[in-house]
Order: C-alpha cells, then sequence, then structure tokens
C-alpha cells in the first residue's frame, strides 16, 4: 500500500474551494442589504431635516411682528433649512413649499391657522437609483401648522 500523502488533503481542499463559492454567491446580496440599509436611512434623515423645515418656517411665520412675514420670507425659512440639511447626491432638486393661506398670518388673520407643507422628491444615492426606476421617485412630505399670534 503506498502513501499518497496526508489523510483528508483533498476533502480540505474541497472544502475551501466551497467556501470560496459560497461566499462569491452570499456578497453581492449582503452589499445589496448593506447599500439598501444606506438609503433609507438617508430618507429617513431627510423626513427629519424637512419636517424640521417646515416647522421652523411655520414658527417663523406666525410670530407676532409690523409688518408679518410674506409668503416668500416663510418660504425662504424652510428653503434655506433645507439647503443645509438634506442629504443628496449632488443631483438633488429643491423641495416645493407651499404656505396657506396664501398671504400668510397678514391674510389669515389672528384665529386663522398658517400651514406650511414640504415636499420633496428623494433620488437615491446607492440602490435607490436604481430601485426608483421600477418603483418610481420617493416622495417625502412635511406639514406643519400653527395658529397665528
Amino acid at each position: 500500500m503506498k502513501g499518497r500523502g496526508r489523510a483528508g488533503s483533498g476533502a480540505r481542499a474541497h472544502a475551501r474551494g466551497s467556501v470560496s463559492l459560497e461566499f462569491a454567491l452570499v456578497t453581492p446580496f449582503l452589499l445589496m442589504v448593506l447599500f439598501g440599509i444606506v438609503d433609507v436611512s438617508m430618507v429617513l434623515c431627510d423626513k427629519a431635516v424637512i419636517t424640521n423645515a417646515a416647522g421652523e418656517a411655520a414658527r417663523q411665520g406666525v410670530v407676532l411682528r409690523v409688518p408679518s412675514y410674506t409668503q416668500t420670507q416663510i418660504q425662504n425659512v424652510a428653503l434655506a433649512y433645507t439647503n443645509h440639511g438634506l442629504v443628496t447626491s449632488g443631483t438633488a432638486t429643491p423641495p416645493t413649499v407651499t404656505v396657506t393661506p396664501t398671504g400668510g398670518c397678514a391674510a389669515a388673520g389672528s384665529s386663522n391657522p398658517l400651514q406650511v407643507n414640504i415636499s420633496y422628491t428623494y433620488n437615491g444615492v446607492v440602490l435607490g437609483s436604481a430601485f426608483s426606476v421600477i418603483t418610481g421617485p420617493i416622495t417625502v412630505k412635511a406639514v406643519a401648522v400653527k395658529n397665528c399670534e
């Protein structure tokens, strides 16, 4: 009987090859999950930013001031807040800001509320741009309502 090397060396080489194959098959799915987590967290971060921007703009609009803040001034507060806080891929479109009533608190009177709506289309950074072809763009919205002083 001749010895053919160490016992079990062929089994170990086969096991190493199967581990490499499993790694090659599983890695793309793990990376997709990781990048999906990053994209979802960026959407949630942007949602928090536009919610805070709507609140700040509404707060600015209801402050008792003579003359009252105009619709454009209230919109500029929201846009300035989002310009510094939104997480984008570099090609972001600015959010849409609407103020109701259109004249701000000067038109609403002291007993009516001022409403600020912000709508933002998230374009995705990693997987979001690839999946938006299938699912459509992700629109994030926020509304803040405050009573005029």
